[in-house]
């Protein structure tokens, strides 16, 4: 039994980069990627069996789709993803041009329309993008970021959080109702030059909003989880044993069951000895609700 904001490994996988974890309560699982190791996860923690599926490139993130399967962010492009045939099969290219850049973090909103970013995958150009998918087809909504990651959603759906992982940076963006994004601000930042090391508090990865409209925010480099209140004020850290922290989802019949995904990349041998979990995934308990998972419904 996972104990209140007490994280156990679950499942020592030993990802290489593992995230994306999203909750599916069609099958009772939660679905995850390896990044590099081009895997697609189902975990079922009834029986705590893990299956994987290996992607046709890097997969950033998985999306729902409300007629079942999934729409998979890779790195050549958006597949519809059938788990019970175990194909891929190509919806979209979306940065063709761009050869070095990669999908990484996704999010579905509550009317079903698919967001997510794309990153430079060598960790070094801005040529990362903020886009929305729906039936009015692919736009980019933002640019000049090195690393996204996100977006989530407050539970009223005005409030969009996006983040910039290299600046450790989290954005709020005004929401409209038909999607359109207005007056960008910064909403939270990490200090640079803490007392955690060369990494300082480490960098903003994967965010996701619980019921009560608190802002999760994983921390890679940053040995855990950071909550925020709506106001932005950091008012919770859920400490992990092991350094890189990628995302969390709120799964279980209450969504009070929380699952991060952690990451064994950019870590020394030496690091690796001393955190021989990293790269598991881990579970707590929380005394917050999550916000169901939203499906995509267009396609």
């Amino acid at each position: 039994m996972t104990q209140l904001f007490q994280p156990t490994c679950v499942l020592d996988l030993r990802a290489t980069l593992g995230e994306g974890p999203v909750w599916s309560a069609r099958d009772h699982a939660l679905w995850f990627v390896d990044i590099k190791q081009k895997r697609v996860h189902r975990y079922d923690p009834d029986i705590g069996s893990n299956q994987w599926f290996l992607a046709p490139s890097e997969p950033g993130f998985l999306a729902p789709k409300s007629r079942g399967g999934f729409v998979v962010g890779c790195k050549t492009g958006l597949y519809d993803f059938d788990p019970k045939a175990g194909t891929f099969t190509l919806l979209s290219h979306v940065e063709p041009g761009l050869p070095t850049n990669r999908l990484n973090d996704g999010f579905v909103d509550a009317r079903g329309r698919l967001w997510f970013g794309s990153m430079d995958d060598d960790e070094e150009k801005p040529t990362g993008r903020l886009y929305r998918y729906d039936a009015r087809g692919l736009k980019v909504m933002d640019d000049d970021y090195v690393i996204t990651n996100g977006p989530a959603v407050s539970p009223d759906g005005k409030i969009l959080y996006h983040n910039d992982t290299l600046k450790k940076h989290i954005y709020a963006f005004d929401l409209d109702d038909h999607g359109d994004i207005h007056n960008k601000r910064l909403f939270a930042q990490l200090d640079a030059t803490g007392k955690t090391g060369a990494h300082g508090e480490g960098y903003m990865d994967g965010p996701i909003v619980d019921s009560q409209g608190q802002v999760w925010v994983g921390l890679f480099f940053g040995w855990g989880v950071h909550v925020y209140a709506p106001d932005g004020t950091l008012i919770r850290k859920v400490d992990l044993p092991v350094s890189n922290v990628t995302k969390i989802a709120f799964g279980g019949r209450d969504l009070k069951t929380v699952y991060a995904t952690t990451a064994a990349k950019g870590l020394s041998a030496d690091d690796l000895k001393s955190q021989p979990l990293a790269g598991g995934l881990f579970s707590f308990r929380s005394d917050v609700a999550g916000q169901p998972q939203n499906e995509v419904n267009f396609l």
